[in-house]
Order: C-alpha cells, then structure tokens, then sequence
C-alpha cells in the first residue's frame, strides 16, 4: 500500500483526457466534478480491464487528480502494472494503493519493483545501463511493462516504469 505520484499532463489520455483545471480558490466539488471523476473512475477501470491485468473486485475511486485503488491483484507484479496503468494516464496526478495481493502469491512473495520515471533522452537500454550495469537488459524492463507498453522504442518523458530486481 502507498501513495504513488504521477505528472499530471503526461500519459494515455482516455476519451477526452485531461480533466479542466482546477480552479484558483478551493470549493466544494460541483455535481459536475462529481460526474467527472465518476466517469474517469469507469473509464480506468476499463482501461485495466481492457489491458488484461486481473484484480479481483477492482474498485477505482477518483476525486480531482487523485485515483484510489482497492482489489486483490494475482500477484505483486500484477498490483504494480495496474497502478502505472492507472498512474500513467493524463489527469491523474496521484495513485493510493489499497490493494492486496492473492494468499497464493503470499507464500513465495515477489520483490518490489523500482519505479522510474522516464526523462528526456531516456531509452530501455539507457535506463536498463543505469539500472543493471548492462544496456542489453532492456527486455527485462520492457516485458516488465507489458501490456501498457506495446513497443520498447515507445516510451515517453514523464512516463513512469517498472524496474524489476533481476533474478
């Protein structure tokens, strides 16, 4: 469980992307932002289903930019995937990890990936380089990362990745 930050203005923009910017003083939230954030909860959800990571009774919440996850993940890998799913997505600035991982996953346990956060100039290879001492490592960090990534050359700034332990 924690709390994940994300760029904002960086990611996949889903039907419509960003939300509107919030206003200069503070207020209540309108009906209207209720029903933005509704429908940014739907369409996350849908978008982790669509990337076929499982999360059993997945419950995504959204209040402003912030997305808050709740669900029993296969395993650590999975959970990890599904909130740089979510994190990576244009309007979302903060992810609040409240799931848990299957019982089954609990008696091998995997480590905890790495989080990185892409630059510009950055490649797999140069982040597998800095990582792992080894350049050609790239497909390590790219299998990492599927399916939210589709091609190891398509990575982006601000883009935040996971960065597995070697084995």
């Amino acid at each position: 469980m924690g709390l994940f930050s994300f760029l904002k203005n960086a990611g996949t923009a889903l039907f419509g992307g960003n939300k509107k910017a919030a206003p200069a003083t503070p207020a209540a939230p309108s009906a209207l932002d209720q029903l933005e954030d509704a429908q940014m909860a739907m369409r996350l959800t849908n978008h982790v289903v669509s990337l076929g990571l499982k999360v059993e009774n997945l419950n995504i919440v959204v209040a402003d930019d912030k997305a808050t996850i709740t669900g029993e993940a296969a395993s650590q890998s999975e959970k990890e995937k599904v909130i740089l799913a979510v994190g990576n997505v244009a309007g979302i600035a903060t992810v609040d990890d409240w799931m848990t991982v299957a019982a089954a996953a609990e008696v091998a346990p995997e480590p905890e990936a790495v989080f990185y956060t892409v630059v510009k100039g950055d490649s797999l290879s140069k982040i597998a380089k800095a990582h792992y001492g080894n350049a050609m490592k790239y497909p390590v960090i790219f299998e990492a990362n599927k399916p939210m990534l589709k091609d190891p050359d398509l990575i982006y700034p601000g883009q935040v990745l996971r960065i597995p332990p070697l084995a």
